[in-house]
């Protein structure tokens, strides 16, 4: 008779360690706790989070709800072991579509998914996830971490975000986007968290790896790409709040081509200066490297503008200095125009 039989299999022995799962909850409650803000009424370790909203200040809220992931930027992650800032990265694709509505980040939580639970692994993500939080001002209030044997490959792990927010009725963005209409592009603070397949491929097909010595910064390739995903929500709500922000477009999938577009009435477009901002180093060796066409640039990253904002012309050079103030590098873009689609002048490369 087998030892299995004599004393009966354990969800152990089937590969999940339930006692990782706790250890792991244990060591990141003083990470969700930094992210308490008004409104949470419960902890971690419930079969769900409470929030309140009347104690968040909303009289008559509605709230707006986001989902989204990491993408294959998670495979650098993984292969270099560098997961302190995918976190970052989870919660900024969320947040930063949410301000897109006109809402403010309430909180967050977060799906975590691997084969073998790695406790430090997977508590440096969740406390990068918590940083994000904390920088957008949102509570991390549960989540849920997945052990699945046979699953994913060793070492490998998959990450979601579900991000909720509210604003009072009547405040939706995007609203009243005219004609004339400035565009005002806030610089990104690298690639971001979209085309990193094509990231991917451009590193392939150059001979580098990882390790390399980075051909546009003084980090090496892998630690490069792996810059978080900038958090716009604090300066961004700010903007909105002085009045005049019309719309705003987070540029993720699609880059300026595609995403600008979703926040217009129909029959609008936008009229682009490529010439208004200086592309950054990391997307001129990416294009050189891979030997990417402008317009494939533009339709598959930010290119360097990570959010835009569609704002009264009036009110631009005001909103220009209060951005500036809350940190932000603005470039002046464009404008609204009366012909649909994105139409650019100027040179990218």
């Amino acid at each position: 008779m087998t030892d299995a039989k004599k004393n009966g299999l354990t969800y152990a022995d089937a590969g999940v360690d339930i006692d990782a799962g706790n250890a792991l909850v244990d060591r990141i409650k003083p990470a969700a706790k930094r992210t308490n803000r008004s409104g949470v009424m419960s902890g971690l370790g419930g079969f769900g989070a409470m929030f309140d909203l009347k104690a968040a200040g909303y009289d008559d809220p509605i709230l707006v709800g986001a989902t989204d992931g990491v993408g294959t930027k998670l495979r650098i992650a993984i292969d270099t072991g560098n997961v302190d800032g995918v976190g970052i990265d989870l919660v900024a694709m969320c947040v930063n579509d949410l301000i897109c509505q006109g809402a403010e980040p309430l909180f967050f939580l977060d799906y975590f998914a691997t084969g073998k639970l790695e406790l430090d692994v997977a508590a440096r993500i969740i406390e990068g996830i918590a940083e994000g939080c904390v920088r957008s001002g949102c509570a991390l209030i549960g989540g849920e971490t997945a052990e699945m044997p046979g699953m994913y490959p060793e070492g490998d792990f998959d990450l979601a975000g579900f991000a909720v927010g509210a604003m009072e009725r009547g405040a939706t963005l995007p609203a009243d986007v005219a004609v004339g209409d400035v565009l005002l592009g806030l610089a990104s603070d690298g690639v971001h968290s979209n085309g990193y397949s094509l990231v991917r491929r451009v590193v392939d097909h150059s001979g580098l790896d990882w390790a390399s010595d980075s051909p546009f910064s003084t980090e090496t390739l892998g630690a490069a790409l792996l810059t978080p995903t900038r958090l716009y929500v604090k300066q961004a709500l700010a903007a909105v709040r002085a009045g005049g922000v019309h719309a705003l477009a987070h540029i993720t999938g699609g880059g300026l081509t595609e995403n600008i577009p979703r926040v217009l009435p129909d029959g609008m477009g936008v009229a682009i200066d490529l010439g208004a901002w200086d592309l950054p180093p990391v997307f001129k060796w990416l294009a050189e490297a891979g030997g990417i066409a402008e317009a494939e640039m533009l339709k598959t990253f930010n290119s360097g503008i990570g959010m835009v904002l569609a704002v009264d012309a009036g009110q631009a050079d005001a909103l220009t200095a209060l951005l500036e103030e809350q940190g932000e590098t603005v470039s002046r873009l464009g404008e609204v125009t009366a012909t649909e689609g994105v139409s650019y002048t100027g040179a990218l490369l």
